[in-house]
C-alpha cells in the first residue's frame, strides 16, 4: 500500500506509534509537530506551530490520502484547548483548502471527557454528550468543525492513554496512595500502542473501502474499578504500606465499550491494565 498517504497533524507519543505502524505497512507518512527532530525515521518532517496561521513552508504539494489530526494542548485551560483543537484544526483545513487539497478522510483523534455520566453507565458512540468541563465543552466544538468540514471525517474519542513515560498512576501507587471502593469509581483507559493502532485499523480499513462510521471510542476491553487496578498494582509491585494522608482523587465514573471498534476488526494489544502494566514494567 505504498501509494497511500498521510499527515499526521500533532506527531507526538500517539501521532509518533501511529507513524511507526503505518510505515511499516508501506504507507509514506509526513509529520508535522513544533519539534520535527523528535519524529520517527522516515517521516517527512514538516515544522509548524498551529498557533500560527501562516502555512508552513514544508506543507506538501500534493493532497495526503488521510489527515490525522492527533494533537496535545501545549496549556491545560480553556484558552490552551481552543488554540490546540480549534484554531489549530481551523488552520489546517484553511491550509488545505487553500491548495485545493481534499483529503480521503479526516480522524480527528477526540476524549472521552465529552461524556459527563458519572454512575458507572455502560457509554457507547450513541451516548449524550453534555461535558460540564471546558475540556468536553471545547473538544465538542472541535468534533463539530471537523464533521462539517468538506472532508469526510470520523472522530475518535479516546479515554485515558497510559504506557511508556505515562505513568501517574504508578507513582501514586508506589508512594501508598489510597482509593475509595465504594461506590467503585470506573476508569477507563487504553494502552498508547494500542491508541494508534486502531488509528491505523481505522485508515487502513477506510483504504480497503470499508465504511466507516462517525464515531469511535477508543478503550481496552476492561473498564474496571479503580479500586481493582490500584489493588493489583499493589501486588504486582510488593506495595505494602499505606500512606496516611495522600489519595488518588478521581472524578466521574463511567464504563466505555469498544464494541464498535471490536466490530470493525480492531483488537487491542493490551486488553486490559494488567497486560499493559506488567509490559511497562517490563520495560517493553
Amino acid at each position: 500500500m505504498s501509494d497511500v498517504s498521510a499527515l499526521i497533524v500533532g506527531c507526538g507519543d500517539v501521532g509518533s506509534r501511529l507513524a511507526r505502524q503505518l510505515l511499516a505497512q508501506g504507507w509514506q507518512v509526513s509529520g508535522l509537530r513544533r519539534s520535527v527532530d523528535q519524529l520517527p525515521e522516515g517521516v517527512r518532517p514538516i515544522a509548524a506551530d498551529l498557533s500560527d496561521r501562516r502555512q508552513p513552508e514544508a506543507w506538501p504539494e500534493c493532497a495526503p490520502d488521510y489527515l490525522v489530526y492527533c494533537v496535545a494542548a501545549n496549556q491545560h485551560d480553556e484558552a490552551g484547548y481552543q488554540a490546540a483543537y480549534v484554531e489549530g484544526l481551523r488552520h489546517v483545513l484553511g491550509w488545505l483548502e487553500r491548495n485545493g487539497q481534499a483529503p480521503r478522510r479526516l480522524l480527528f483523534v477526540s476524549s472521552s471527557s465529552v461524556y459527563a455520566q458519572q454512575d458507572g453507565e455502560w457509554i457507547d458512540e450513541t451516548a449524550s454528550t453534555a461535558p460540564e468541563g471546558y475540556s468536553g465543552k471545547v473538544m465538542l466544538e472541535a468534533e463539530r468543525l471537523a464533521l462539517e468540514s468538506d472532508i469526510p471525517a470520523s472522530i475518535v474519542r479516546l479515554t485515558g492513554i497510559y504506557g511508556p513515560g505515562r505513568e501517574w498512576l504508578l507513582s501514586q501507587v508506589r508512594q501508598g496512595y489510597r482509593v475509595a471502593e465504594e461506590p467503585p469509581l470506573y476508569g477507563n483507559r487504553i494502552h498508547a500502542e494500542d491508541a494508534a493502532s486502531l488509528l491505523a485499523h481505522l485508515l487502513q480499513s477506510d483504504a480497503q473501502g470499508v465504511a466507516l462510521d462517525d464515531c469511535y471510542i477508543g478503550v481496552d476491553d476492561d473498564p474496571a474499578p479503580l479500586a481493582d487496578v490500584v489493588a493489583w498494582l499493589r501486588g504486582y509491585l510488593g506495595v505494602t504500606e499505606w500512606s496516611d494522608e495522600q489519595r488518588v482523587r478521581r472524578t466521574g465514573s463511567k464504563r466505555c465499550s469498544n464494541a464498535r471498534a471490536r466490530a470493525l476488526g480492531w483488537v487491542p494489544q493490551y486488553p486490559s491494565y494488567k497486560e499493559g502494566y506488567a509490559a511497562i514494567l517490563a520495560g517493553r
